[in-house]
């Protein structure tokens, strides 16, 4: 049951209140965007119809630019609207299920790079195994299940977060509805809901963050053992170097933003540092794969080949 208190809307302060960049984000956020909308469609378009890249590491790259496209749709028209708004608010409900569909997609993203990293290790170590590891079946429940624990894992905090007592101002200092923007305005216990964000949600991203780091660290010791040749050697590390550089820039912001202590002028470091993994790393997700992958560009010049 949600939380009822006085406040009924919240009001998004945005990335800056100097009324003269207003204009100008909005363009850049707006580009971002297109890139991020577009360039993920595509990517999930060609892996869809294209039956060369009907292979698990694409079937696994076509979820990942399926929720790029809806983390992306999450926050950024809400916050172009507010470029353009005097009045930035955002409804109690509205303000909830934001923070539910961040953290839904957020939680299964970082899941699913441990899951594609997995793939790689399997592929590249267990090559003659691979087709009977990662079946179609297999690869299946592996993405069902990233998403269904992502899910569950946003609907505590959405749950618990609107059962807060908010009292006083309804400022939100941030972009979009964040757990710990909301426990500003709490007025009362919020252990539970800290529990929840140190415990629940470092677990999850400590945890996926280490696998993928134990399946690159057996990958690179078996190509320096097993591997002769520096031709392959190279070939093995540039198909992984991609995934990496996500891996990179979406973990290296989660963890500054929950995992770090927090300090006086903490939310206004965190609001910077969402940017990075709410805006930008969506948008760069189809870059590093199309221009880093030839498969993948192979695939979209045969489907724009075939347009009329």
């Amino acid at each position: 049951m949600l939380n009822q208190t006085s406040i009924t809307e919240f009001l998004l302060l945005g990335m800056t209140d100097i009324q003269e960049l207003q204009s100008f984000l909005f363009v850049i956020i707006l580009i971002i965007y297109f890139v991020s909308v577009t360039g993920n469609g595509a990517i999930l378009i060609v892996v869809i119809s294209d039956p060369r890249l009907h292979s698990p590491m694409y079937f696994f790259l076509g979820n990942l630019s399926c929720l790029d496209i809806c983390y992306s749709t999450v926050t950024l028209p809400k916050m172009l609207e507010n470029f353009l708004s005097t009045h930035k608010a955002i409804s109690f409900l509205g303000c909830i299920s934001q923070l539910h569909f961040f953290h839904f997609l957020g939680s299964t993203e970082v899941m699913l790079l441990a899951v594609m990293a997995f793939d790689r290790f399997v592929a590249i170590c267990k090559p003659l195994r691979y087709t009977v590891i990662m079946n179609h079946q297999v690869c299946i429940q592996m993405a069902v299940t990233v998403w269904i624990i992502g899910f569950f894992h946003a609907l505590l905090h959405s749950v618990t977060t609107s059962r807060i007592n908010f009292c006083g101002s309804n400022h939100i200092r941030h972009f979009f509805c964040d757990v710990k923007p909301l426990l500003e305005l709490a007025c009362g216990d919020t252990d539970l809901n800290e529990w929840l964000l140190h415990t629940v949600t470092e677990t999850i991203a400590m945890g996926s963050f280490f696998l993928t780091l134990l399946s690159y660290f057996y990958i690179i010791v078996y190509l320096f053992l097993k591997t002769h040749s520096c031709s392959m050697l190279r070939k093995a590390l540039s198909t992984c170097a991609s995934h990496f550089m996500l891996v990179v820039l979406l973990f290296g912001p989660v963890f500054f933003i929950y995992i770090r202590p927090a300090s006086g002028n903490s939310m206004d470091q965190d609001r910077t540092v969402a940017i990075m993994y709410s805006v930008v790393t969506p948008a760069l997700n189809p870059l590093i794969y199309t221009l880093r992958n030839k498969e993948v560009k192979g695939a979209l010049k045969r489907v724009i080949r075939r347009r009329p």
